[in-house]
């Protein structure tokens, strides 16, 4: 099979469209004749040498696709569904990927826009579980525009909480449309949420980091009502829980997903679309921090 593959460490150059082996799924996995694989920025900063140093390395761990084998054990699925969901170790960028957690894609779903749900749901879900956003809650989410920030203030919305989202003035049409009220980032930040929220909000997500964790902590009153996903320096200067992957995924999330869409209360993501052979333009666009929307490699 095609898969991207990089053998040293650096710019999008070093990144190579190799013939590896057919994978196979073990007890408890399914493989899925890939169709389109998300990229994030993880993906940029292993090919730059700032997380795995093992080479070489594959990468890519959400993609969608039809199922064409299924491992020992597995039960509710048939070769020939549409899934989306996570490989177990990076290689979801290639014509064929070994799933460990999975869902059916929603009929009205493509694949690339299913591609572009896996980890921006699990994330945004991980913030509001460790939170305990409820009905009735306040929440305040820093960085309500991107893909995670919005798949956060949707599934809060979905969850009845009352949202307040921060974004840059050109957004807050899109953030007050995913049912948040929009407030301007930068300073006099805490100002602009008290005008909405005289007595500070009950919770706060911070998705895009930039230093704002101490405004976050005397909007909510208490550092333990705050998470970040993007500050790990400013979580351990402010006592701030910092979540990440490696401390416990929420894949529930991908199971419900389908639900929300198909009831209008989770929107799709805008999406940019590259062939798999032009992973490096992919990465180059990304980097560049001005793509609106997610990435996705499409297969075949």
């Amino acid at each position: 099979m095609k898969a991207v593959r990089f053998s040293r460490f650096g710019g999008p150059e070093v990144l190579e469209i190799v013939e590896l082996p057919d994978p196979r799924p073990g007890p408890g996995r399914i493989r899925i004749a890939v169709r389109a694989a998300g990229v994030n920025a993880s993906d940029w900063k292993k090919r730059a040498g700032l997380m795995d140093e093992g080479l070489p390395q594959a990468l890519g761990y959400e993609a969608a696709g039809v199922v064409d084998e299924i491992g020992e054990g597995v039960t509710g699925v048939a070769v020939g569904d549409r899934v989306f969901g996570f490989c177990a170790e990076a290689g979801a960028q290639a014509e064929l990927a070994v799933l460990a957690h999975w869902a059916p894609i929603p009929r009205s779903v493509g694949f690339a826009g299913a591609a572009a749900l896996p980890a921006a749901v699990e994330t945004a879900t991980r913030g509001l579980d460790r939170l305990g956003v409820t009905a009735g809650r306040l929440l305040l989410v820093n960085g309500a525009s991107g893909n995670v920030g919005a798949a956060a203030v949707q599934l809060a919305v979905a969850r009845g909480a009352r949202v307040i989202g921060t974004a840059g003035p050109a957004n807050h049409d899109q953030v007050r449309a995913l049912g948040a009220e929009p407030v301007s980032y930068g300073e006099g930040l805490a100002e602009r949420v008290r005008a909405l929220a005289p007595d500070g909000v009950d919770l706060a997500l911070d998705v895009a980091g930039s230093g704002v964790l101490p405004d976050l902590i005397g909007l909510t009153g208490d550092p333990r009502r705050v998470v970040t996903l993007a500050d790990f320096t400013g979580a351990r200067t402010h006592g701030v829980t910092f979540s990440r992957g490696d401390d416990g995924h929420a894949l529930h999330a991908l199971a419900g997903i389908g639900e929300l869409i198909g009831t209008g209360r989770f929107a799709l993501p805008a999406v940019r679309t590259f062939p798999l052979d032009e992973v490096a333009r992919a990465h180059r666009s990304g980097e560049t921090g001005r793509t609106r929307g997610k990435i996705v490699l499409v297969v075949g």
